[in-house]
């Protein structure tokens, strides 16, 4: 039988001789005809240019580029191919695991703006409940298949594009054949022989009438989970209090050193529980169909063109288990009795003996369609378009209960949904001024734009979110209501041999001590996600007008200058006035600098202002419900919070750009973000008394239950400062293969300026960011990232060689328990080889990790509870090593 490193090898193996076998033969480098005279339309509304001639760095990345990635989400691709672009796996996050939150420059992904053939993308339905909060568009939704290039602006963009732009553009240029198509099926397993993962993409180009076309690109992606775990036992971890522990279960009920009741251990079947993996940890399952259809076709003196997509994906995630006995916290009321009405006792071990993990499914549907005629006239350019984005997130759960229905709980539950809506209205108009004085005529780009966003909450079905009966004491009224329990006697109404107690608020059954089952009051909603309630659901709405001026030209033949400025009114908070100016200075062939200054904003979205909902998060190993709150909700009034503004920036950059010798490219550019008004979700705050009479106050259901509230604010200022690098070389050699090698680099550091404080009615100050919050935001991510690739061709061999470098990063547990972890810098290694079979058949054997490498374990105890190895929220990979086969076929 083989050995697990031995196979290892073994697939490491193959993958370096697909490579070593395509470069063999490589000679030395002869003269090089390097493709860097690409345009790039992303940078400047009015006169295209080549990457290295823009006075802003933009990353071009070509279809090539594209189909040598393995990955079956465009998240994925980004990341793999921008340093700066960072993604995380959060197996365990709400909606935040099914559409992740990524990130450019350090800033969260609601800063960086996504076009898709230059016109701006509809965002999707998702807020994040904690964090940064961010509702983002949703790069996901946009199948690599269909992507002919993708432009990546590394600078800040508000004065051309809006708002969203503070870290940058991220713009998606569709497939635009005429005819001709391809197919391709990919399957892969992680080393762990778990992940399974099958692809299936393909495109089609069509002709039309009048030099026309439609081209069709589809993507179906399945992934099965998989599981980085331990043996659950909450037992040994640093700074954790102890908790439930599998292997113990036999010997211990409430507590380190409770034995067992002979009849307790009969009834639940203890030894059940070590016959599966309570919880995963890792990818989790889904599916996704996605589909996008671009068009064009001449009409009369211009164009009209069309494009849009449908998308469907629908994945699973494991909620934390609940154990079947209480360990010193009764949060999950498992182990609680009650009263039924005919007074006999119940609890929800009787439906879950073993305990249970919640199952949580979202299902995603998003789709769009732009349309607008675009052309020429004289001097004059136009584009007229009109485009509407919907984004739906449906919530479902199964393997759960709500407690206060319990025995009558159902077990499955539609928690609701979530809808985020957008139409817009563009005239984008240029404008070729030959002024006689500079160099090449003025590019002059002017335009409009009205934008109405909606944000709809869609209630959930009744179980979900509705208080049973058992969220109130003595439901069935079986004892009289004297104001001290001690008087309290049985109504002569009530069960008489049911051995119902009323003068005591707790009693002893089976040997052991429990909350008087009369008077047990049992969370309200499905366990870990309750449902949105009529109080939550609803619809909010704003709309914008915009008008902006791009100016741009050759001043002399060494200088470019580019101007733009945007002026925007949002019904919800008024007005915004942006500027930006770049230029680029030829020193000579060779050399040339570069820099822009400029200033930018986000604005607060609907559903940041609308959202309202209950979670179950984990703290110290026990779940505790979550609510979070609108800032204009009396709850997050109560606390303090202020209506939300938007987030304003000033982002400056200098940078430097060489073609030292031939098929050689280099730029090096510095950049410094400033932030104000930073959005964040705060610090979450305790439920106190007074915060409790507030919830009950404002109609929170279950407000007896939650136990921490938190809502987002304008919380801090921030300042983002690093450098970007971008090499590349292209070789031909005199055998005729060639090579091409790229190299990108960031350094990146992002700072906590000043943290905002506010003092509630009750005179209490509150600092909405606290000591973890600082330092975590500026250490958790690596300090630096690297990509470095290869691209060898010879004759109908081909192979890919990536190496992904991440620097080291740190993270502290808490404010008031300041211990540090750090982690080293971590190497992967990525390997492809393919082979051209035939004139239109290739087969791709490939490794993505090849020598299965991991992050360190935690070791502070933040995250390696419930079983957990890695830290979940982490940018460095932690599912190891992956291998795949490809069948490409070109028609």
């Amino acid at each position: 039988m083989q050995t697990k490193t031995g196979r290892r090898l073994w697939l490491a193996g193959i993958s370096v001789l697909a490579v070593v076998g395509a470069l063999a033969g490589a000679g030395s480098a002869g003269a090089a005809d390097a493709d860097i005279g690409e345009v790039i339309v992303t940078g400047s509304r009015a006169a295209p240019r080549t990457a290295i001639e823009s006075p802003v760095p933009v990353d071009s990345f070509s279809q090539e580029d594209i189909e040598s990635i393995s990955v079956t989400d465009t998240q994925d691709l980004l990341k793999t191919l921008v340093p700066s672009y960072t993604l995380t796996r959060q197996p365990i996050s709400d909606g935040a695991t099914f559409i992740r939150p990524a990130s450019l420059r350090g800033l969260p992904s609601d800063k960086t703006l996504l076009l898709v053939n230059s016109k701006r993308r509809h965002r999707s339905a998702l807020v994040v409940t904690g964090g940064s909060g961010v509702q983002a568009q949703d790069a996901a939704q946009i199948p690599a298949a269909a992507l002919k290039s993708v432009e990546v602006l590394r600078d800040g963009a508000g004065a051309q594009y809006g708002s969203d732009a503070i870290a940058g553009v991220i713009n998606f240029i569709l497939k635009d054949g005429p005819d001709g198509g391809s197919l391709q099926v990919q399957a892969g397993q992680y080393y762990e022989k778990d992940g399974d993962s099958i692809i299936v993409s393909g495109n089609k180009g069509l002709p039309l009438p009048n030099n026309g076309f439609v081209n069709v690109s589809f993507e179906y992606s399945t992934e099965q989970p998989t599981a980085r775990v331990q043996t659950f036992c909450n037992r040994g971890i640093p700074n954790q209090s102890a908790g439930f522990c599998i292997p113990l279960f036999a010997t211990e009920t409430t507590g380190p050193g409770t034995p067992f009741t002979a009849a307790y251990a009969q009834q639940v079947n203890y030894a059940g529980l070590y016959q599966r993996i309570p919880q995963k940890w890792g990818q989790p399952e889904g599916t996704a169909t996605r589909v996008f259809v671009n068009s064009a076709m001449e009409l009369g003196v211009g164009e009209l063109y069309a494009f849009g997509n449908y998308s469907r994906s629908h994945q699973k995630e494991d909620f934390n288990y609940r154990n079947p006995v209480d360990v010193g916290a009764s949060t999950n009321n498992l182990d609680d009795y009650v009263r039924m009405a005919n007074g006999q006792l119940f609890r929800a071990n009787q439906i879950f003996p073993l305990g249970f993990t919640p199952e949580y499914f979202g299902t995603v549907t998003d789709y769009s369609l732009v349309g607008g005629y675009r052309g020429e006239a004289g001097a004059f350019g136009y584009d007229l378009s009109a485009r509407y984005g919907y984004d739906k997130l449906r919530y479902d759960l199964d393997e759960t209960v709500n407690f206060s229905l319990g025995e009558k709980s159902p077990t499955e539950f539609h928690q609701g949904d979530l809808v985020s809506d957008e139409i817009a209205l563009n005239a984008d108009l240029t404008y070729a001024w030959e002024t006689g004085f500079t160099a090449t005529p003025v590019a002059v780009a002017f335009g409009a734009e009205y934008r109405k966003e909606g944000y709809e909450i869609r209630e959930g079905d009744i179980p979900s979110y509705i208080a049973g009966p058992y969220a109130t004491p003595d439901p069935y009224d079986f004892c009289t209501d004297e104001p001290l329990v001690a008087n309290r006697t049985l109504r002569p109404t009530a069960p008489q041999n049911a051995g119902i107690v009323c003068n005591t608020t707790t009693q002893v059954i089976d040997g052991r001590t429990f909350t008087n089952p009369v008077y047990a009051v049992l969370g309200v909603g499905s366990n870990g996600a309750p449902g949105f309630p009529p109080l939550y659901a609803g619809r909010l709405t704003r709309n914008s007008k915009a008008a902006y001026l791009d100016v741009s030209t050759d001043v002399t033949e060494q200088l470019f200058l580019q101007a733009a400025i945007r002026a925007e009114d949002f019904s919800d908070f008024g007005s915004t006035l942006d500027y930006k100016v770049a230029g680029r200075f030829e020193i000579n062939d060779m050399f040339a600098v570069r820099g822009s200054v400029g200033t930018g904003f986000r604005a607060p979205t609907t559903g940041q202002n609308f959202t309202t909902i209950v979670s179950t998060v984990v703290n110290n190993g026990q779940p505790v419900a979550q609510g979070l709150f609108p800032a204009s909700n009396p709850v997050a009034q109560f606390l303090g919070a202020e209506d939300l503004e938007p987030e304003t920036s000033q982002n400056f950059s200098f940078g430097v750009t060489a073609q030292p010798i031939e098929g050689l490219t280099l730029s090096v550019d510095a950049y410094y973000i400033l932030i104000d008004d930073m959005f964040y979700a705060v610090t979450p705050i305790t439920v106190t008394p007074a915060l409790q009479a507030a919830l009950i106050a404002a109609n929170v259901p279950g407000a007896d239950t939650i136990g921490q509230v938190n809502f987002f604010q304008n919380a801090f200022d921030a300042k983002i400062q690093g450098v970007d690098v971008v090499a590349t070389y292209a070789a031909e050699w005199p055998n005729g293969q060639s090579t091409n090698f790229s190299a990108a680099f960031n350094w990146n550091m992002p700072i906590v300026d000043t943290v905002k404080v506010i003092t509630d009615p009750s005179g209490v100050q509150r600092r909405f960011f606290d000591g973890e919050y600082v330092y975590d935001f500026k250490h958790s991510e690596p300090r630096w990232r690297g990509v470095m690739t290869a691209v060898h061709k010879a004759g109908p061999f081909s192979g890919v060689a990536r190496l992904s470098v991440y620097g080291p990063y740190k993270n502290m547990f808490s404010a008031t328990n300041p211990v540090i972890q750090k982690w080293d810098p971590e190497v992967f290694l990525d390997l492809e080889g393919s082979w051209d079979a035939t004139e239109n058949t290739t087969l791709t054997l490939g490794v993505r990790n090849v020598f299965d490498n991991y992050p360190t374990r935690d070791l502070i105890g933040e995250s390696a509870t419930n079983g957990r190895i890695y830290r979940s929220d982490m940018i460095v990979d932690w599912q190891g090593g992956f291998y795949y086969a490809r069948v490409g076929v070109n028609f």
